[in-house]
């Protein structure tokens, strides 16, 4: 069955639980005097079952806002812990929690909100191996995270067990959101038929992201959450949302499901279809630690060593963190084989990102390029800090 983006609802997701308790009716009753979501609609979130993939920048909302409009199962897959960095954007996490899981910290924010929510804790790193099984318990999944092969992973979970998703996306001052049910229409393979190309698109702690602009997709992604569960309204299926928080404008990008698509049937590698592992060194020597590169920038600063320090990062980080000696040339202008001719074939060269994983890409590039000598910083500047300069900010 598949409904057109103009039909204006889809069929309640979940049954009705029993009558609410006072002590319910009083802490939804806000809910429960519209009349499109009324009693029954309250007790059908009370049923839901709902899956959020991270705790992070569009998890803190929506998970607050699920638990505020009482979903009755939450589920959080999150594996990693709370860092200062974080609390820019991350709302449900405080100062007292930087260092701990990530999990722990929303489903004690949660519980504050509203004890009545039951909230199940998936602190593993998502992958193919468990991803159905997680799945399988929960009505609905809320995706709210930064990389494309988790994204395919939600999508393609999703639909093998016919499940709808919703899928919020933010990126510095942009943000979208959609909902995908094969069921019914189109999944975000119809959207992103393939994936970028690695490096291409920046993740949030690259590019950085206007805070706010969590809350507003977020709080937009639990909108359609509500009105899935209770059957009310007309869903974004088939349509996707992208708003422009600096201009405060939203416009809407339509997305129909391709007649010609292949099923899906099975998870596969995404990272490898992602193309985003880390690019290993083709030849020996191909990276260097901090301690090493350090060693290095002595001697070179001595007059008994002479090599290239690139930092291939973006303005912003470079301004906020760099390493001493290095110069910038971010890794698009590389990748495109623009900025190569700024480079010196007769000097050895190291590259270096924030962790690691875009200066890898760069030297798979320059040794195809010709520089056949070039390397990288094992862990980036985040290695540096923590073992050359530990007095500098991370991010």
């Amino acid at each position: 069955m598949s409904l057109t983006s103009d039909q204006l609802t889809l069929p309640p997701l979940v049954e009705p639980a029993p009558p609410l308790t006072p002590k319910e009716v009083q802490r939804y009753s806000r809910h429960v005097i519209i009349p499109e979501i009324g009693d029954i609609g309250q007790r059908r979130l009370k049923n839901a079952r709902v899956l959020v993939i991270g705790a992070g920048g569009l998890g803190s909302p929506a998970l607050l806002y699920l638990a505020a409009a009482g979903v009755g199962t939450l589920g959080i897959v999150d594996d990693d812990a709370v860092e200062l960095s974080n609390l820019q954007r991350q709302v449900i996490h405080g100062v007292s929690d930087v260092g701990r899981p990530k999990a722990h910290s929303a489903r004690d924010a949660v519980r504050e909100l509203n004890p009545l929510v039951d909230v199940r804790l998936h602190e593993v790193y998502l992958d193919s191996s468990n991803a159905l099984e997680i799945f399988e318990d929960y009505d609905l999944i809320l995706d709210g995270t930064d990389n494309f092969a988790t994204r395919y992973l939600v999508n393609d979970a999703a639909a093998i067990l016919g499940k709808p998703y919703v899928w919020g996306s933010i990126f510095r001052f942009d943000g979208q959101v959609s909902v995908f049910w094969e069921k019914y229409g189109p999944t975000y393979r119809d959207l992103y038929p393939e994936a970028p190309p690695a490096g291409s698109v920046p993740s949030c702690g690259e590019g950085g992201v206007y805070g706010m602009l969590c809350a507003t997709i977020g709080a937009s992604m639990v909108t359609e959450a509500v009105k899935l569960i209770t059957g009310v309204g007309r869903t974004l299926l088939g349509r996707v949302q992208l708003y422009d928080a600096l201009r405060a404008t939203w416009r809407e990008l339509r997305v129909a499901k391709d007649p010609e698509g292949q099923p899906i049937t099975e998870l596969i590698d995404y990272e490898a279809f992602c193309d985003v592992a880390p690019a290993a060194p083709t030849a020996a020597g191909g990276s260097v630690t901090a301690v090493e590169l350090a060693e290095m920038l002595a001697a070179r600063d001595a007059g008994l060593r002479d090599f290239e320090l690139i930092d291939v990062r973006e303005p912003g980080e470079y301004a906020m963190v760099s390493i001493p000696g290095a110069r910038l040339i971010p890794q698009g202008r590389l990748l495109s084989g623009e900025a190569w001719g700024q480079l010196p074939k007769d000097k050895d060269i190291v590259f270096h990102c924030k962790s690691g994983v875009r200066s890898a890409n760069v030297l798979a590039a320059a040794r195809e390029a010709g520089f056949g000598t070039a390397r990288h910083l094992e862990g980036g500047v985040l290695a540096w800090v923590r073992d050359v300069e530990p007095e500098k900010p991370t991010y």
